[in-house]
């Protein structure tokens, strides 16, 4: 007889999970409290344009295709996938900006173009951050369940136990001089969850990621990724349950025996949670959660965000898939996200334009927008604040770019804190879950499984190995190991 397991959420950590657990021979059930599933990577279309919800950048390429190998696919049985080229723009101000190729030789070029000698500087940091590319993904993402500190120490890192008590901003300013280019290197830790300046300089191999593995894009955005993960599961025999939301988790004796979805009790063997770590311990007797609100409170979160999903009934000009914003002061930002949290005074901010690389997310003619406002979590949150901001961004938008956009939107819709609490049950309407600090690493963030009750588990961007798509589809194995090894 099928052991049996109910997973609460849909999002990337627990589709994976779902894929692995069915293919290890239990019987899954996912529940979503939402009409749809991928969890902040949802889709929605709206009088022809196609927006995704939550992430957009596919890096990493390499983790997502040893996913589908695990189970004798390949990301092209199910999505084609194109190199962006540029991948991405960075503004700096009107007639001042650089496009990042897609290819390191190219990217030399450019550094060396804004700085005399940063392209044999940035060789030297890249080769660098190509071994710790490998040292992250082949030694430790996929061996670090967060049980051990063990789980750190292998030859290679300890001979690079430096760069876990330094930072990226202090490694990146010794080499690089130039502000734009600064920037532009320190720019992909905002995928980790933290400022540079306290994230540990290991972490540079996010920037073999982008200026290494490059920018990719799914044909019908990064919902393909969504949809080719339901597809296995569902070969695999996996049951989803959309309109399901989870209120309890019934324990009995310190064991979780099942959950109460939409008021029906659902008998299950084992649980495992991909909803907001925080959330998912509300759904237990308070004498059984894990963390207090002391300590989540004491956390460094990940930042939440002010989202846009805009329709033009025109085409853009000098902009590109993915646009950086950089034209403010990014240190002024980053303080009042992390150390003194309010609304950005000066806003830093990304585009991203998915019809500029595949037209038919937007009718004919026209052109789909996605707009992100890094912002602290636990914000106020009011209709006010959104379209305050919203004039900031499309009248920078059209200074930088030298074009009058606003008048040519047929489409808006807008999401921000109070939408991340009342969709995703995020606490403190975080996007990202916690940041990859020192101290929130590995065994130091919230664990997979629950020390308290028997047969409970979590899985997801608050526990290992951390924010983003790839490490959240890496947190779904891990689990699923950790399941498989659990007697019920």
């Amino acid at each position: 007889m099928k052991k049996n397991i109910a997973i609460i959420g849909s999002g990337f950590s627990s589709l994976s999970a779902a894929c692995y657990l069915a293919k290890k021979g239990f019987e899954v059930h996912v529940y979503e409290k939402n009409d749809t599933l991928g969890g902040r990577a949802r889709q929605f279309k709206e009088n022809g344009f196609t927006f995704d919800m939550g992430p957009s950048w596919y890096w990493m390429p390499d983790v997502f295709e040893r996913f589908f190998n695990d189970f004798d696919k390949k990301s092209t049985d199910f999505y084609s996938l194109k190199k962006l080229n540029p991948a991405y723009h960075v503004y700096f101000g009107e007639n001042n900006y650089v496009a990042i190729p897609d290819e390191l030789e190219k990217i030399c070029k450019v550094f060396e173009k804004e700085e005399k000698g940063s392209s044999v500087e940035l060789l030297k940091f890249m080769k660098m951050a190509k071994e710790n590319y490998r040292i992250a993904v082949t030694e430790m993402l996929y061996k670090m369940p967060g049980i051990s500190p063990f789980e750190l120490v292998s030859i290679d890192t300890v001979k690079r136990v430096g760069y876990f008590f330094t930072n990226i901003k202090k490694q990146v300013h010794k080499r690089f001089k130039n502000p734009k280019l600064r920037s532009i290197l320190e720019f992909p830790v905002l995928f980790l969850g933290a400022d540079s300046s306290n994230t540990p300089a290991f972490y540079n191999f996010m920037n073999y990621a982008d200026f290494g593995l490059g920018t990719w894009q799914p044909n019908n955005g990064f919902y393909d990724v969504v949809k080719a993960m339901i597809k296995i599961g569902k070969s695999l025999g996996v049951h989803y349950h959309n309109n399901s939301n989870v209120t309890q988790i019934i324990t009995k004796n310190n064991s979780a025996t099942g959950i109460i979805v939409n008021n029906k009790i659902i008998n299950s063997q084992y649980i495992l949670s991909g909803a907001d770590y925080n959330h998912a311990e509300t759904l237990l007797p308070e004498s059984q959660r894990q963390y207090s609100q002391k300590y989540w409170s004491s956390k460094t979160l990940a930042p939440s965000s002010l989202l846009f999903y805009l329709g033009f009934d025109k085409k853009l000009e000098n902009l590109t898939h993915h646009n950086l914003f950089f034209d403010t002061d990014i240190n002024l930002h980053t303080k009042e996200i992390y150390d003194d949290p309010k609304w950005p005074s000066k806003p830093l901010f990304y585009a991203n334009f998915t019809s500029m690389t595949n037209a038919h997310t937007a009718p004919e003619g026209c052109e789909n927008g996605f707009i992100l406002v890094p912002i602290a979590p636990g914000l106020e949150d009011n209709e006010d604040l959104r379209e305050k901001y919203f004039n900031i961004i499309i009248n920078r938008i059209e200074k930088i770019t030298k074009q009058k956009i606003k008048e040519n939107i047929i489409y808006k819709k807008s999401f921000c804190v109070n939408d991340f609490v009342s969709e995703y049950n995020s606490y403190q309407g975080n996007a990202y879950g916690l940041a990859n600090t020192l101290l929130q690493t590995s065994f130091l963030r919230p664990k997979l499984k629950s020390s308290k009750v028997k047969n409970l588990f979590f899985t997801g961007q608050l526990t290992v190995p951390g924010p983003g798509v790839p490490p959240s589809i890496i947190s779904g194995k891990l689990v699923a190991d950790l399941i498989e090894n659990t007697n019920p």
